[in-house]
């Protein structure tokens, strides 16, 4: 099995990367921007053929030989800033470089996997479900999930969901993340904040029916992302759009208790003000659906929230890659 894996420097592209390879896959082409981030540590002890950056790979497109050195394509690449406002960039980058790529694997006859996200949800209150009849109208809140939402579009307009395998990937959290700066998971940030200080900073509610840190999302550990993935990969017959979730919404007060617990320590949080820039396009609430992936088949046991934050902790506190 010859796969191309776009992203796969990156935090969710990298774990199934270490997931192929674990599965005894290494012919593998990888595609990302590296720049000056950290995310090559990602890369260390993986096993692939090849590495490109994402702006020269679009060229090789036109390359006739390329057809014969892929068979799958799973597309993690994005740009997955929630807090981005180039509107201009963000499309091209996340569906203009989607639907190249889609319309390369049709015309070749190989298969596609990709990352939608949870943001083209929006506020959630049409609900967290996956039905194709309901994803044309979400109402994502920011130009992230709109791009995401966008291609999911193009996808269904094309009836491509017969033939594509699509993510909608929830509020996921793991090794591999470091690099991500501001977009790093509570854990990730959590964990610094508490052996620098002691606490751990979470947004305050503002919102009457929610209480400070009883905000909910569906908390998804990467290990059970890549897991999902994979299952998808294995069994090409199962194709559409799918939510990857655990189904359980958790408050962000219980992962910093986790987190807290994890390191032996009893919980210090401190509820600081949302900056106003963000407080209509936050998400209160975060629950995915997972009627339509049970009906494909998988039977998935997810880790408990405890068991992941406890587990993601000691690769933080050994500061080691998947």
């Amino acid at each position: 099995m010859k796969v191309l894996v776009t992203g796969g420097a990156g935090f969710i592209g990298s774990a199934i990367v270490w997931k192929l390879n674990a599965a005894g896959i290494q012919d593998i082409i990888i595609v990302d921007h590296l720049a000056g981030s950290e995310k090559w540590k990602n890369l260390v002890g993986k096993r692939f053929e090849d590495y490109v950056e994402k702006d020269k790979f679009l060229s090789l497109l036109d390359d006739p030989s390329l057809k014969n050195k892929i068979d799958v394509i799973i597309h993690m690449g994005a740009c997955t800033s929630t807090t981005e406002t180039d509107a201009t960039y963000m499309m091209e980058n996340n569906y203009v470089y989607s639907k190249r790529l889609a319309q390369w694997a049709l015309k070749n006859r190989k298969r596609f996997l990709y990352a939608s996200s949870a943001a083209t949800y929006g506020s959630g209150k049409d609900g967290y479900s996956d039905n194709d009849k309901v994803t044309p109208g979400l109402k994502p809140l920011n130009v992230y999930g709109y791009s995401k939402h966008a291609f999911d579009l193009w996808v269904l307009k094309n009836r491509l969901q017969k033939e594509f395998v699509g993510f909608k990937f929830f509020n996921v959290y793991g090794p591999n993340e470091s690099h991500k700066d501001d977009m790093r998971s509570m854990v990730n940030k959590g964990y610094k904040q508490i052996k620098e200080t002691g606490k751990i900073r979470l947004f305050k509610s503002h919102r009457p029916d929610y209480a400070d840190g009883e905000q909910k999302r569906d908390f998804i550990y990467v290990k059970d992302t890549m897991e999902l993935v994979y299952h998808f990969f294995k069994n090409p017959e199962m194709r559409g759009i799918f939510n990857i979730g655990t189904g359980y919404a958790q408050t962000w007060n219980a992962l910093a208790e986790a987190l807290f617990a994890a390191l032996g320590k009893k919980p210090n949080i401190e509820y600081v003000d949302m900056p106003q820039s963000l407080r209509d396009k936050y998400q209160y609430f975060t629950e995915a659906d997972l009627t339509k992936l049970k009906k494909a088949g998988t039977k998935h046991k997810f880790f408990t929230l405890k068991d992941a934050v406890k587990d993601y902790v000691g690769y933080l506190e050994n500061g080691t890659y998947l």
